[in-house]
């Protein structure tokens, strides 16, 4: 059993989450990347959890077949129960030695069953296939079904490449058609934007009068984004803000439990656990909990499961009548504490004033501040992201500095910073950092280095009021479904007064 907040296997990694729900546990379904050399195949490991807090391992759940086998490396698909009870896998099977006429390893839908509640898995080697002639067959991969009730029908939805177009714009989301799950029939794309080189682990759920198309993608950014329509075929609708996270949070993929809607994913490492190596593939389990605004866009939160396993007082780092820093031609910092746990949550709250000043936070710094990891909120161009000082250094002088970038890239969100009260809810864990900014918009990143252990925040050209900015440690386990309660209590009260108010300028 774990019981950490950010999942991670004692021995390994966590790959593409495959999420179902059922009788209110989460059966987590994750590709288990062991980093091995040379790579022994890859299975789907299984954990459980009932409150997103406590994780129950439950070892490989559909192992790799053998070197010779087509599913020497099992990888991502998706888990359906017909209406005999009975479950399916449907996933993708490869081998490097299992080779197409362009030379590249094939890549093929499999299938397997499980007729005593997913304690055990069945292989049906026979319904393997591969992708029609005029797809590339090295992409044919992470199916995902689902029930068409109005057709009667299962559709299937395949990341795919057709063979022919700009390379970088040959991806979309493939489909084929079923009335048993065991015949399977090619049918029109299911949506084919001719952007992207492949969108990956597609995902399709309905919520209210809306249906959403969820895909992750590594053209324009390594982002899960989503798609909306009126209906379940389509056409598909981009909103202005069309990501989950940013570069930190990949291949995301839902699950539905009493009309709330969770993503799945996975926060990646750092090649040499450093801010400058190379980000890995695969790395440890985050939960976002996403909220349905009136227009049917999406926001994104921290679940308030994971808010409540911390202490629910917490520690106050500021004097009651909050802090006003900033000057109207600089930088003005404050730290704050030098002591940061190495897992807590932090509440901020702040206030834009008109001026509407850059600020931020300054975490694991040095004891003055003027180096550290930085989040910064920046309203004139309405931006949360990630950035450090001092950035990639590749010499001792200044100009040897990446002091050329405006920010770490693709650890940029969007975001509304208009002149008001703000909310910040940040949890870490380890190296790990996840921040949410209204219950609105995340951005999760890992945090390798560190400068301290000091904790500030900042004005830049201008005046911001930091109302409150309070540490929370990790409660005991008791307490801690009661601090959900509360959490919740106070998340209905917010929704319910949803907005931005005028603000309020504090004394220092």
């Amino acid at each position: 059993m774990s019981g950490r907040i950010f999942f991670t296997p004692e021995e390994g990694w966590v790959g593409d989450i495959i999420p179902f729900e059922e009788d209110g546990t989460f059966n987590l379904f994750f590709l288990h990347e062991r980093r091995e050399s040379p790579r022994e195949g890859m299975s789907w490991r299984l954990v459980t959890t009932q409150d997103l807090l406590q994780y129950h391992d439950r070892g490989d759940a559909l192992v790799h077949g053998s070197p010779q086998s087509l599913d020497f490396n099992a990888y991502t698909g998706s888990v359906v129960v017909d209406d005999d009870g009975v479950h399916h896998i449907f996933y993708t099977g490869q081998n490097p030695t299992n080779r197409g006429d362009d030379g590249l390893p094939l890549q093929l839908v499999m299938h397997a069953v499980s007729y005593d509640g997913m304690l055990h898995w069945v292989k049906l080697p026979e319904d393997a296939f591969g992708a029609p002639e005029a797809y590339e067959s090295a992409d044919w991969r992470d199916p995902f079904v689902f029930r068409d009730e109005q057709c009667k029908v299962w559709r299937m939805l395949l990341a795919a490449r057709v063979r022919t177009g700009p390379s970088r714009r040959r991806g979309l989301t493939a489909q084929c058609v079923s009335k048993d799950l065991r015949h399977w029939e090619y049918a029109e794309p299911f949506w084919a934007p001719e952007r992207f080189i492949t969108h990956e682990c597609p995902d399709v759920f309905q919520w209210g009068q809306w249906w959403y198309l969820v895909y992750s993608e590594f053209s324009d950014a390594f982002a899960t984004r989503y798609r909306m329509s009126k209906d379940r075929l389509g056409p598909w609708m981009t909103p202005d803000s069309d990501t989950v996270d940013g570069r930190g949070f990949y291949a995301a993929k839902t699950a539905e439990r009493d009309g709330r809607r969770f993503f799945f994913g996975w926060i990646p490492t750092r090649r040499g656990g450093s801010d400058d190596g190379a980000y890995e593939w695969a790395g440890s389990m985050s939960i976002l909990e996403s909220r349905q605004r009136q227009d049917g866009t999406l926001a994104f939160s921290i679940p308030r499961e994971i808010l409540g396993c911390f202490e629910y007082e917490g520690k106050e780092l500021l004097p009651s009548a909050g802090l006003l820093l900033g000057r109207q031609d600089g930088f003005a910092s404050r730290m704050l504490c030098d002591d940061i746990p190495a897992t807590c949550r932090l509440t901020v709250n702040f206030t834009v004033h008109a001026e509407r000043a850059d600020a931020g936070l300054l975490i694991h710094a040095s004891a003055d501040g003027d180096s550290s990891h930085i989040l910064r909120l920046e309203p004139k161009r309405g931006r949360m992201v990630i950035d450090r000082w001092p950035r990639l250094q590749t010499g001792d002088e200044q100009w040897q500095i990446s002091g050329d970038v405006p920010y770490l890239l693709e650890l940029e969100r969007p975001c509304d910073l208009s002149t008001g009260q703000h909310e910040l809810n940040i949890v870490m864990e380890d190296d790990i950092f996840v921040a949410c900014l209204d219950d609105e918009v995340t951005v999760s990143c890992r945090m390798e280095h560190s400068w301290g252990n000091a904790l500030g925040v900042f004005s830049n050209d201008g005046l911001t009021s930091f109302d409150a900015f309070v540490v929370h440690a990790l409660a005991p386990a008791s307490p801690a479904q009661e601090n959900v309660a509360l959490i919740a209590k106070a998340q209905d009260g917010l929704d319910a007064g949803k907005g931005v108010g005028e603000g309020v300028e504090v004394e220092s």
